[in-house]
């Protein structure tokens, strides 16, 4: 790079099949909004994005991909993640019940909770999650064509 420090890392969900699509549709501009679990930033005590805030979008090899920049973050409970919201987030839902079922099934995923340490782990509309708008600024040379799908 150019001495400057090290970006911090996106990573859309767990390495795989979910992130390769989810980066997909970053690098198409079909995703442009993410749903974090507030827990996750407390758990590993990291700050929460801020506007103008740059990351590095690996896949699911920890290649980076592309650079995105935070427009908008707000911490919100569950039950109040609105379809405008939801449907920027690229994956294909076509109402807001869609998405949620999609969210809750990851959330409440063996790998979620073991990644959490919590095996009982749920969630509920009373939940915090940590709603974040985004734009790509770079995409990278020589993404990988495995993640096809982008212009």
């Amino acid at each position: 790079m150019d001495g400057s420090p090290p970006l911090p890392v996106a990573e859309f969900a767990f390495p795989g099949p979910l992130r390769d699509k989810l980066v997909a549709a970053v690098l198409a501009g079909r995703k442009t909004t993410t749903t974090s679990l507030r827990i996750e930033y407390d758990m590993e005590d990291e700050l929460l994005p801020s506007v103008g805030g740059r990351h590095l979008v690996i896949d699911s090899m920890a290649r980076p991909v592309a650079v995105i920049e935070t427009a908008a973050v707000e911490q919100v409970l569950l039950g109040s993640v609105s379809w405008a919201h939801a449907s920027c987030e690229g994956e294909g839902h076509t109402d807001l019940q869609q998405w949620r079922n999609d969210h809750e099934s990851f959330w409440h995923s063996q790998s979620m909770r073991d990644f959490l340490g919590d095996p009982g782990f749920t969630v509920d509309d009373d939940t915090p999650v940590v709603l974040e708008r985004f734009r790509v600024v770079e995409i990278l040379p020589d993404p990988p064509a495995r993640l096809g799908g982008y212009p």
